[in-house]
């Protein structure tokens, strides 16, 4: 069960959305660091309705200093602008797919400049930062919750609007392995609209340099299982600094969708160690039910909460210190209290 297809909370009232993007004058879309299509997806598609409004609009992210290579050919790449050039002070500030301000890096400093902060997300751990927040965890994309939002404002989605929420859709819901029916009714109206959907999902998920393989061979040589942890057990790796040479965050961020694939673990976790700071490490969760329709997968939204991170139930992170050994143990700790709950 996906949150999307959960009853779990009433979706989120777009109408704050709208009445914050009618009013402004100006406009900075923040995404979080090393964005993925979700964030950007969904920032794009905003910054492309408000630049036909003639409202002037900004979209950008704290780091790494280039967009990445994947998303070069979403529609809107031209309104994305260096963390350096974000005015410090602007009429509305929307944020998209950042569950807390640490997720915008050193871009967090440009709220104190904005007459109203919007965020806008689908995490359930989000800390609701921003003087107005529209948060539906129902939600299985950003970019869902956006195409919301233009509906609701009388703004049409065109091709272009499309293929960046597409890239958000059908990357969060691992091209909709893990979608509910509204995720697939969503898919089918931008389909509609005449954008390649197979080639956005082969460019965005599935297209790597061949370094891709000799370095999945490196980190998947590290894998360990633990069947016992947690009550569903737990498989992890590692990916250090010397394995990833120059290959893109793609490449490092698509591991946890090899390493969850795991039969005999219900827990997978990615350590990806910083190549700024060898004792910072940003860690990958996932969780699956055991079985179809079971509903009981662990809540790695809790665990990573324990941890300092949030997220979904199914796919959380967090940020960490420590030594390799420090880093398991602490997971490790945090699984069991969260899997006997």
């Amino acid at each position: 069960m996906t949150a999307e297809s959960s009853a779990e909370a009433p979706a989120a009232d777009v109408s704050v959305a709208v009445s914050a993007l009618t009013a402004a004058r100006s406009v900075t879309v923040l995404c979080h660091v090393q964005p993925d299509a979700d964030t950007l997806g969904s920032g794009l598609a905003l910054a492309q309705v408000l630049h036909r409004r003639g409202v002037p609009v900004w979209v950008s992210f704290a780091e790494p200093a280039e967009l990445p290579a994947s998303m070069r050919s979403l529609p809107g790449v031209e309104h994305v602008v260096p963390a350096g050039a974000v005015p410090a002070e602007v009429d509305l500030l929307v944020t998209v797919d950042c569950g807390s301000r640490g997720r915008l890096g050193a871009l967090a400093d440009r709220l104190a400049g904005a007459g109203t902060v919007l965020v806008l997300d689908h995490h359930r751990s989000n800390t609701r930062f921003g003087t107005a927040n529209v948060i539906d965890e129902n939600a299985a994309s950003t970019t869902s919750l956006v195409a919301r939002i233009l509906d609701a404002w009388g703004e049409s989605i065109d091709r272009d609007v499309a293929h960046c929420l597409y890239a958000g859709l059908v990357t969060d819901t691992g091209s909709f392995r893990w979608g509910g029916s509204g995720s697939h009714a969503l898919a089918e109206r931008l389909l509609a609209t005449g954008i390649d959907g197979g080639g956005i999902t082969r460019f965005l998920m599935d297209s790597h340099p061949f370094g891709w393989l000799p370095m999945l061979s490196r980190v998947l040589g590290s894998a360990r299982l633990l069947p016992e942890i947690g009550g569903a057990g737990l498989v992890y790796v590692f990916v250090r600094r010397e394995d990833v040479g120059g290959l893109r965050s793609e490449e490092v961020e698509s591991v946890i969708d090899i390493v969850r694939t795991t039969a005999e673990a219900g827990v997978a976790a990615v350590f990806k160690q910083s190549r700024s700071s060898p004792d910072t490490w940003t860690v990958s969760l996932r969780s699956r039910d055991t079985g179809i329709g079971t509903d009981d997968g662990v809540d790695v939204a809790r665990v990573a909460g324990l941890l300092g991170g949030g997220g979904h139930r199914y796919a959380a992170g967090y940020t960490t210190t420590g030594t390799p050994d420090d880093l398991v143990a602490a997971l490790v700790r945090a699984l069991d209290p969260v899997a006997a709950s």
